[in-house]
């Protein structure tokens, strides 16, 4: 019976030993984990903004600037932000966003406007920034631009 209990705690040692190393070697390689690698020509992505919460702007504005200094992205990014509903608050003359929406342009981000929501909200091209583009709707852009592979963001 000592034989057997000795050998069952060897076996409890080895085992707890051996899961204890290989934990250890699952720690190290996932710290040593750098992200995934950029091995297209090209990364599409659009942004959707949906919603009139400074907090939820201010993130997509965030978003896409931290997508456009990604390194691995440097020179392979196309990116869309598509407004409409309550988002479209955020493009109207007079937005506090007026300044970082111009830096987004400025890079190369098309910044685009439901055509539907302007019509729904009785709001006309000439409110929103000159800068802005008309897309006929939000909804089909997002659509479209799925079926071209590109990656939806909803921050």
């Amino acid at each position: 019976m000592k034989q057997v209990t000795l050998l069952l705690a060897v076996l409890l040692t080895i085992a707890a030993t051996a899961t204890a190393q290989t934990g250890k070697g699952a720690l190290e390689k996932n710290r040593a984990f750098t992200g995934a690698k950029a091995g297209k020509k090209m990364y599409h992505a659009i942004y959707q903004l949906d919603v009139n919460d400074p907090k939820r702007i201010e993130k997509v504005i965030r978003n896409i600037n931290n997508a456009l200094n990604d390194p691995r992205l440097t020179g392979r990014l196309t990116i869309e932000l598509v407004a409409f509903s309550g988002g479209t608050d955020a493009l109207i003359k007079g937005s506090k966003y007026e300044q970082d929406l111009i830096a987004l342009v400025e890079k190369g981000v098309i910044v685009a406007q439901c055509n539907n929501t302007l019509k729904e909200r009785k709001i006309t091209r000439e409110e929103l920034y000159d800068f802005i583009a008309i897309v006929p709707s939000g909804n089909g852009e997002l659509i479209l631009r799925q079926a071209e592979g590109w990656a939806i963001v909803k921050p």
